[in-house]
């Protein structure tokens, strides 16, 4: 059976009406192919309209006697699921057979989060005398300050800041925009890199507008954010794991220990869903006593008694 036209619809779909990136849409047409390849090697030539929740079940048990990590199993059966979707709205199924197909538990690992003196500590190591020391400094305060995305930080562009009003306007995850509030210190280091580092470099063509540049005038990738931060982390002695989201994680928590409303740091995350905000926001037990014996009326008592 050829899949190649629904293929092509789902691709369109993810592009046009869910404007995914290239990146996610080619992810998950490989899960799509994953269940093609598994239906040929059985030799049964089924069209979407013709998969059962009982194909589906053998697929899932088919990938899972792989070794497959329960996550990556997840992020398959989450593509099929959003694949047949598209086909219940094109017609060309009229049962979705993925309504009742489960997927596995996970448990999503949060990165380390860093205190605030600790990400001091850290930016304190960057080494000034050099050109790149400048840059290094002001994409790690813009991304602690604005908790961006690597992807975020490295595309950050000169048109897209409003400095002067305490703004940045970042291109997400789907070329969803979003204007962000950026701290005083990482306007400050990024005028200072501006004006008087990045002025002497000669940008390479269509990068003429990208903020932080390598010493060729392009735009950085983000393995160098994960060197910059690597090299960081051994000069400080800070032992932890620690990665450039580590940075986006800690803005958060700081954020929500600090008694920020949740909604007010979704929007700042770009988050789509509440619940992703709730996952990448732990809130340490500590924060949530002192929370207690603030507000509750049971705990505000005790508290006086021991006054």
């Amino acid at each position: 059976m050829n899949w190649a036209p629904y293929k092509k619809g789902f691709k369109a779909f993810l592009q046009l009406e869910k404007s995914l990136s290239a990146h996610s849409v080619e992810a998950y047409l490989r899960d799509i192919d994953k269940l093609t390849n598994y239906l040929e090697s059985n030799e049964e030539a089924l069209s979407p309209a013709d998969i059962s929740l009982q194909h589906l079940q053998s697929f899932i048990q088919c990938i899972g006697e792989m070794d497959m990590a329960p996550t990556s199993q997840a992020r398959i059966i989450s593509g099929i699921k959003s694949f047949f979707k598209y086909c219940l709205l094109e017609q060309i199924c009229t049962v979705n057979p993925t309504t009742l197909l489960p997927s596995p538990k996970t448990r999503r690992k949060l990165p380390d989060v860093l205190s605030f003196e600790e990400i001091e500590l850290l930016i304190s190591h960057i080494n000034l005398s050099k050109p790149e020391g400048g840059r290094n400094k002001a994409i790690l305060e813009t991304m602690y300050s604005s908790g961006l995305r690597v992807t975020e930080a490295i595309n950050l562009k000169i048109s897209c800041l409003y400095l002067d009003v305490g703004f940045i306007r970042v291109i997400g995850k789907g070329d969803k925009e979003r204007l962000i509030p950026i701290g005083s210190d990482a306007i400050k280091f990024i005028k200072i890199y501006k004006d008087t580092i990045r002025i002497h470099q000669t940008p390479a063509k269509n990068c003429e507008d990208i903020l932080f540049l390598n010493n060729r005038g392009k735009g950085l990738s983000r393995v160098m954010i994960f060197y910059i931060i690597k090299d960081l982390i051994l000069k400080s002695g800070i032992k932890k794991s620690i990665s450039p989201h580590s940075f986006r994680h800690s803005f958060a928590t700081h954020l929500v220990e600090g008694g920020a409303d949740l909604r007010a740091v979704q929007e700042m995350l770009g988050h789509e869903s509440i619940t992703t905000t709730e996952i990448y926001t732990h809130i340490n037990r500590e924060y949530l006593r002192d929370t207690l014996d603030r507000f509750h009326p049971a705990f505000k008592k005790n508290n006086l008694k021991n006054d």
